[in-house]
């Protein structure tokens, strides 16, 4: 098992970093906007690992915290769940706002995420809340705020919507519509804020 990946960032996007370690070897992995935003203007990293082995791939996520991917593990231990809809909803909420609406019982939110229908929502709730009551403080660090371009923040907002699954068209105008209402918002905020809207 992969504990961590450290080195070089070579790519980084919203949804993917690649990291190159002194070995020479180049890791792709998955990231949500949370970590992304964590790891701007670094050009050195440490990602903490989860390997998703299948018969048909191996696919890597990557986190910038252990209480990021502690909270990805819970997730994908739900039924129903697996990476990438636990990646889309840890893109849709930071890690002390997706503690609370779980502890809350706050079901409605998580059924705004793409793909998380009632039934899954209340069963991450169900199957969560007492686990994070229990086990998981407030003491998640605030997330770092991105000081770039509004051309490239809508750029790279609509190349996120649609690595997770929706369309260019749809994303374009949800991105260019909130743009218009913050022009000073973050490139995080804005997938976020277009991940509820869209």
């Amino acid at each position: 098992m992969i504990e961590f990946i450290q080195g070089k960032v070579v790519e980084l996007t919203p949804t993917q970093a690649v990291i190159l370690t002194q070995g020479g070897v180049a890791y792709s992995l998955g990231i949500s906007v949370y970590t992304y935003s964590s790891l701007q203007g670094k050009d050195e990293a440490r990602l903490y690992v989860y390997e998703s082995v299948r018969e048909d791939a191996w696919v890597l996520f990557g986190f910038s915290e252990k209480d990021e991917r502690e909270l990805f593990l819970m997730l994908v231990s739900v039924p129903g769940i697996g990476g990438a809809s636990a990646r889309m909803i840890q893109s849709s909420f930071s890690p002390s706002e997706l503690t609370g609406i779980i502890s809350s019982g706050n079901d409605a939110m998580l059924k705004k995420v793409k793909g998380i229908g009632a039934k899954t929502a209340q069963r991450i709730i169900v199957d969560l809340r007492d686990r994070i009551i229990k086990g998981r403080g407030n003491d998640t660090p605030v997330m770092q705020s991105l000081g770039i371009q509004t051309g490239r923040i809508a750029d790279e907002a609509v190349t996120a919507l649609m690595t997770l699954g929706f369309q260019q068209s749809a994303s374009q105008k949800v991105v260019t519509a909130i743009l218009k209402e913050k022009p000073e918002i973050t490139v995080e905020a804005l997938i976020r804020e277009s991940l509820k809207r869209i």
